[in-house]
């Protein structure tokens, strides 16, 4: 019951605070009041931040999002989170009032740090957080958080042009995931007839193969050789935990236009290495066929 009626009147103090122009409700010179003390040592045992502190925050969609807020000198004052958006008053000292229970404020003591968290964060939760001590003025800190969801893009985009009878190879970038995609299909549609299918490896057209790497950003190659005028079309990239990305390629008889795809252009290193282990792959299943078969 004390602590309740003691954050209670917390609340009514900030929202005084927060609302009531400067000065107003200043209260000079009262006993154990530091506007009683020379301007000095005032100035000296007056909250502040520190300045290292980061005031841009990235965080990923569906995880917990910590934005800090260290103040020295905090004396007997209270910090409050205060989101910018609507200026909802969210923690008080450590209570929370907000009925969104992600929100909530942490403290360990004997440290200056105040540490909103944001469990599960959304897209919505994007914007400036105002980290804010009770003094006459108010002494405010402001952090802006961003939240990124996973993304998918083919390199080299949005048109590849190869010529017929070379590989064509696309790299597809997955960024900003939590964990590696369970899977990724690759889609080859046909733009005449609108016809669309998943790449089979083991198809009888041969030739296709796929190589993954999953660590912090998700690497997907897809290499498909002896391209012939019907591999032309969109090509997508699908993982399981982001929108799909999408390129056209144009397979050319002849024609060298400015787009023209060389070799493993806009592959990384990484990629160049796989893409050359693929093709060396493939050339040593030719000779065995050839050899078999003789």
């Amino acid at each position: 019951m004390v602590r309740a009626r003691a954050a209670a009147a917390q609340l009514a103090v900030l929202l005084v605070a927060h609302f009531a122009p400067p000065g107003v409700c200043d209260v000079a010179g009262g006993a154990g009041s530091i506007n009683a003390l020379p301007a000095s040592v005032s100035a000296r045992l007056a909250p502040s931040f520190d300045a290292a502190t980061p005031r841009n925050v990235t965080a990923l969609v569906g995880k917990s999002a910590y934005l800090s807020c260290r103040v020295r000198n905090l004396g007997n004052r209270t910090v409050s989170w205060i989101r910018h958006r609507d200026l909802h008053i969210l923690t008080v000292g450590g209570y929370t009032y907000t009925s969104d229970q992600r929100f909530q404020a942490t403290h360990s003591p004997q440290t200056d740090d105040w540490t909103l968290q944001i469990k599960w964060a959304q897209q919505r939760d994007a914007g400036v957080y105002e980290c804010q001590v009770s003094t006459q003025p108010v002494r405010s800190f402001f952090v802006t958080l961003h939240v990124v969801v996973p993304s998918a893009r083919i390199l080299g985009g949005p048109d590849l042009h190869v010529d017929i009878g070379s590989t064509i190879n696309l790299t597809c970038l997955i960024q900003f995931s939590p964990e590696p995609p369970a899977y990724i299909f690759w889609y080859h549609e046909d733009e005449v007839s609108g016809r669309k299918q998943v790449i089979s490896y083991d198809s009888s057209r041969g030739g296709v193969s796929v190589v993954t790497e999953k660590g912090a950003a998700t690497t997907s190659y897809l290499l498909v050789q002896d391209a012939a005028p019907a591999d032309s079309g969109r090509y997508s990239c699908a993982p399981s935990n982001a929108e799909l990305a999408s390129v056209r390629v144009h397979v050319l008889n002849g024609e060298r236009p400015a787009a023209m795809q060389t070799g493993s252009a806009g592959l990384s290193d990484s990629g160049r290495c796989v893409a050359a282990l693929l093709l060396a792959g493939a050339l040593h299943a030719r000779l065995l066929r050839a050899l078999l078969a003789s």
